[in-house]
């Protein structure tokens, strides 16, 4: 296990406003590193934590990861302060979603929106601090998600975009491999962060799907098929665990530990979970799924099928 007093090492958050990035920029600064943590909104109550709590070491930057000139002013200010040093760690964290329904019922514009976000950011940002992370042989640690493994119903665009993260960075696992940088995967459980366990802000959400829905396919599922969604949704929010430090401890180890795991799982019930997925039948885990998550209804048109059917 490194440590401050033997390295000097100098580390990267993506998105730690709230969550799992902020208690990691918390915790890291308080074990004596030197942080560039990136945040959405540098006036916000994250933000605003973070000075409250951290060191004079800690550095805030300002990133939206859809925006590619806030990708590039980080990395330049990062490499203005790391050309001569490397940079040991790069943790990618900011994640996005904002919608919990069927796959024909998430307009396009949503999986595009998780793609820029969780995906391509990710990887521009990622490149973009790759010379540094060689330089040191240094470590990348990125928050995936099981959705990602798994498909969780409702959860398509999100997933997807994890999906495509996963594989992305065990590619670079392989081919960073010769220079000596090290890459990690964390596959968290259901934890309480940001927006994410907010019942009023999916209630936003959903009136704002509904709204948007062609009449014609609105029909065909029901507008009580997408609320029932949304109740089961904040329901399991309930199980959601507030306490963040298996997360915070997994990312930990990926940055220091002489030999990091190739995926950390912290979170209860994930090795049920993926014992399913990979060796019961895909009926099995696809009712363990929605046992597990969300179940939807039978949508409006087959109910009205199926009365039709029960009438004759």
């Amino acid at each position: 296990q490194l440590s401050p007093a033997t390295v000097r090492l100098l580390l990267a958050l993506a998105g730690c406003d709230s969550g799992f990035g902020q208690a990691t920029a918390r915790h890291l600064d308080a074990m004596g590193f030197r942080v560039f943590a990136s945040v959405l909104d540098p006036q916000g109550p994250g933000a605003q934590e973070l000075r409250r709590s951290c060191s004079p070491k800690l550095t805030l930057l300002q990133m939206d990861l859809t925006k590619p000139e806030d990708i590039q002013n980080v990395l330049q200010h990062i490499q203005t302060h790391t050309n001569s040093t490397g940079l040991w760690g790069l943790v990618n964290n900011a994640g996005f979603n904002d919608t919990i329904a069927d796959a024909e019922l998430s307009p396009l514009g949503k999986f595009r929106a998780c793609m820029e976000v969780n995906f391509f950011g990710s990887l521009e940002l990622t490149k973009g601090l790759l010379p540094l992370l060689r330089s040191a042989g240094g470590r990348i640690v990125t928050v995936s998600s099981p959705a990602g493994d798994l498909p969780f119903p409702c959860l398509a665009a999100y997933g997807a975009s994890k999906a495509a993260l996963s594989l992305l960075m065990d590619t670079f696992r392989s081919e960073l491999q010769p220079w000596g940088v090290k890459v990690s995967l964390i596959l968290p459980g259901y934890y309480k962060t940001g927006t994410t366990c907010d019942p009023a802000f999916w209630n936003l959400q959903k009136q704002r799907l509904v709204a948007s829905l062609p009449q014609e396919l609105l029909q065909a599922y029901g507008e009580d098929y997408v609320e029932e969604i949304n109740r089961q949704f904040i329901q399991f929010m309930k199980v959601a665990v507030e306490d963040l430090s298996a997360v915070v401890n997994s990312i930990t180890d990926g940055l220091l530990a002489a030999d990091p795991a190739v995926r950390y799982y912290p979170g209860q019930g994930l090795g049920l979970m993926y014992f399913i997925h990979r060796y019961l039948p895909y009926f099995v885990r696809d009712l363990f799924l929605k046992g597990f998550f969300i179940n939807p209804k039978l949508p409006r048109a087959l109910r009205q099928a199926h009365h039709s059917e029960a009438k004759a």
